[in-house]
């Protein structure tokens, strides 16, 4: 299966070099550009909103950052020191019975075949007595149990929804490429790795036996505005210093709309804001918290006469943020 490689800095748009912070405002802008919910044209915005998405994914990561940098271009063909058909071997599926593609997946067929789950991959380890992880040689036994990462987005985790996955593979007769599609339901509250279990849909026993299950497991779809923990949100909140100081009634984003919340008077820079029940669901179906970020935003240029309005502040504000020595 040829698999094209996929240049994750130029999708963000970031040098080789770019810091996590740089490589992090690059993704909030384009995601906020392309999310489905404000682009235009929401098929474009969708298709390049899941590339972004997967680039954060994995520039986003350190260790999954390292891994991609060391291989490059040339990942099929092994990394230093290691040979190159043993990398083919760990990284993508070798021709023949064991060749697998995915289909409405939400990642690219490079991310599949690299960062997959399974020894070579990144994506997470194999559960004990399980077959073949997508992106690996199949393991000889009876039970052949095949998994891929199923990007679910924060509302379809927060309300559930129903995805259409196409598997295609060789038929294990010796017949031209099959696609077996499949309705998967994704359970509102779905968690980050958690697998949903597709019975008896994976590679079949060439001896007769059982075939083994289809595993989808999902990975969170990053957000421009939240970060996930467990149940509950995080965002940040830009305010500025008088705001800080002053307090005000600000617009929050929620996944279920815009909401306000009150800024006490007097607000530090890193306090954090709950607002109960705007996070997601839980097992037991009530949901968590959004936890909101405050951050001061200083100003980097002033016009002349607010610098005399700090000036004058300066002069009668008894405020004093240190000890003098």
């Amino acid at each position: 299966m040829s698999v094209k490689f996929q240049d994750y800095y130029e999708t963000l748009g970031v040098s080789r070099t770019a810091t996590p912070e740089e490589i992090k405002q690059a993704f909030r802008k384009l995601a906020r550009r392309y999310h489905p919910d404000v682009a235009k044209d929401k098929k474009v915005g969708e298709a390049r909103f899941k590339e972004i998405n997967e680039a954060y994914e994995v520039l986003g990561d350190p260790q999954k950052r390292t891994r991609y940098d060391e291989l490059g271009a040339h990942w099929q063909e092994g990394m230093p020191g290691e040979p190159a058909s043993e990398m083919r071997g760990r990284h993508r599926p070798p021709p023949g019975p064991s060749d697998f593609e995915f289909g409405g997946t939400g990642f690219s067929d490079f991310f599949e075949s690299f960062f997959g789950g399974g020894h070579g991959g990144l994506g997470g380890q194999p559960r004990p007595g399980a077959g073949r992880h997508f992106g690996e040689q199949p393991f000889a036994q009876p039970e052949r149990d095949v998994e891929a990462d199923l990007l679910v987005t924060l509302e379809e985790a927060l309300h559930g929804s129903h995805r259409r996955v196409t598997l295609k593979r060789p038929d294990p007769h010796g017949g031209p490429m099959r696609s077996d599609t499949y309705d998967v339901r994704i359970p509102p509250g779905v968690h980050e790795g958690q697998r949903i279990r597709l019975a008896g849909q994976g590679e079949p026993d060439l001896r007769g036996g059982a075939a083994g299950d289809l595993y989808l497991r999902a990975r969170l779809e990053r957000h421009p505005d939240f970060n996930v923990q467990g149940s509950d949100l995080y965002c940040d909140l830009d305010l500025s210093p008088w705001e800080a100081v002053l307090g005000i009634q600000a617009k929050i984003p929620t996944l279920d709309g815009t909401t306000t919340l009150r800024i006490p008077p007097g607000t530090e820079a890193g306090k954090q804001l709950r607002l109960r029940g705007l996070g997601l669901p839980k097992p037991n179906q009530q949901r968590g918290d959004l936890y909101v970020t405050a951050r001061i935003q200083i100003p980097v240029t002033v016009t002349p006469q607010e610098h005399a309005l700090w000036e004058q502040l300066a002069r009668i504000s008894p405020f004093k943020p240190r000890s003098e020595p």
